[in-house]
């Protein structure tokens, strides 16, 4: 069974940094490209960021560029978050692919199969 768990989500000022965590179980996590969503009350759920299942590619989307890092180290995966703002209030979700070594990672939520459960951050004074 597939299982994703994300952790380290919290309360932080503008300006602040959280990393959020995801352990992904059930799968051979190399094998799939891995990516970060986030959805805000009222908004559809947004692409944040991807992994490439062998780490050697990202992807962003632009209002996070130069302020977020996606990272894997086993079968963890992290979102290193740096200078927030509070449009970054949302829910994130991490996520793993269906396609086994998809070459190109995707942005688009369906081509996920696998998502954990969501964690909130809140940026706020």
């Amino acid at each position: 069974q597939v299982q994703l768990v994300e952790s380290g989500g919290g309360l932080v000022q503008p300006g602040g940094s959280l990393r959020l965590s995801c352990v992904v179980s059930g799968r051979t996590f190399n094998n799939y490209n891995t990516a970060w969503f986030r959805q805000a009350p009222g908004n559809e759920r947004e692409f944040v960021a991807v992994i490439k299942w062998n780490g050697l590619t990202t992807d962003y989307v632009d209002s996070v560029k130069g302020r977020f890092t996606i990272s894997r180290d086993k079968n963890t995966f992290y979102l290193q978050m740096n200078s927030l703002k509070p449009e970054d209030t949302a829910v994130y979700y991490c996520a793993s692919e269906s396609t086994r070594q998809r070459n190109k990672p995707t942005r688009e939520p369906d081509a996920y199969a696998y998502w954990g459960q969501g964690t909130q951050v809140t940026v706020s004074s």
